[in-house]
């Protein structure tokens, strides 16, 4: 054995002593996050209403501006108004009825179909959000409060993919152990894509959007409601929405070594 081998080995021996002797401390920390957009100058804040489609299991618009009110009211230094949601479905194709263009998508075959179908119906609709003068009327009726809004898609996904699963199994001993299994199956679920806008009351000019996508699938033989699935989705995306307007706080853990 050559004195250099000799030489790691015990440096090897003393660094693993050393570490049986060291101590482990696990202490909580929160790491701030800035909000995204300056909202100091705003003391009220309007869920408006938004562009929604793809399913009428659930109603979007009123279930997406009830739970942000929600939240605002709890997690924002804003006061929340409370005002009734703005259809703006409704209220684009009665602008373009006005202007004598028609509605901007076509009527649903049946009462149960949305107007918008998928996100490529979308593009008719979202024009609304840079109308200025709109939104500048809106916010002259409420003190010029800062102003949600955006599109909001809801819709029915169905997927085939392997999916691996905890499962029971006895060895020759008759003792239990668990081990993850893999098997192909069909999924279904649904998928949640909205993006919020947010506009100054004052000017009726765009701040700043952000769009998310969530989804929840589950095996093709299990009922779960949409409004339950919705608020699953709501709830993945509710933290990164109120980062927008306010700095929010992560709790983590670090470890120290003494």
């Amino acid at each position: 054995m050559t004195a250099k081998i000799v030489v790691a080995i015990s440096s090897l021996a003393v660094a693993f002593t050393a570490a049986g002797c060291m101590n482990f401390y696990e202490i909580p920390v929160e790491i701030p996050i800035q909000a995204k957009i300056d909202v100091s100058g705003f003391q009220r804040v309007l869920v408006a209403g938004f562009v929604t489609g793809g399913t009428k299991n659930i109603d979007p618009n009123t279930e997406t501006a009830r739970l942000l009110r929600s939240q605002l009211r709890t997690k924002s230094d804003m006061r929340v108004i409370d005002a009734e949601v703005i259809s703006l479905v409704d209220e684009v194709d009665k602008q373009r009825a006005v202007t004598g263009q028609g509605p901007a998508a076509p009527a649903p075959a049946t009462p149960d179909e949305p107007k918008i179908k998928t996100d490529k119906d979308l593009p008719n609709y979202e024009a609304i959000f840079s109308n200025a003068d709109y939104w500048k009327k809106i916010g002259a009726q409420y003190q010029s409060p800062l102003i949600v809004t955006g599109t909001v898609m809801f819709t029915e996904v169905s997927k085939s993919g392997v999916v691996t699963s905890p499962q029971t199994f006895v060895d020759a001993q008759g003792n239990s152990h668990y081990r993850e299994e893999r098997a192909f199956r069909d999924l279904k679920g649904y998928a949640l894509v909205p993006k919020f806008v947010f506009i100054d009351g004052r000017t009726g000019k765009q701040l700043y959007e952000e769009t998310f996508h969530e989804e929840a699938l589950y095996p093709s033989g299990q009922n779960t409601p949409a409004l339950s699935s919705y608020f699953e989705l709501m709830d993945k995306l509710l933290p990164a929405f109120l980062n927008t307007l306010s700095s929010q706080k992560i709790k983590g853990s670090r470890v120290l070594l003494k």
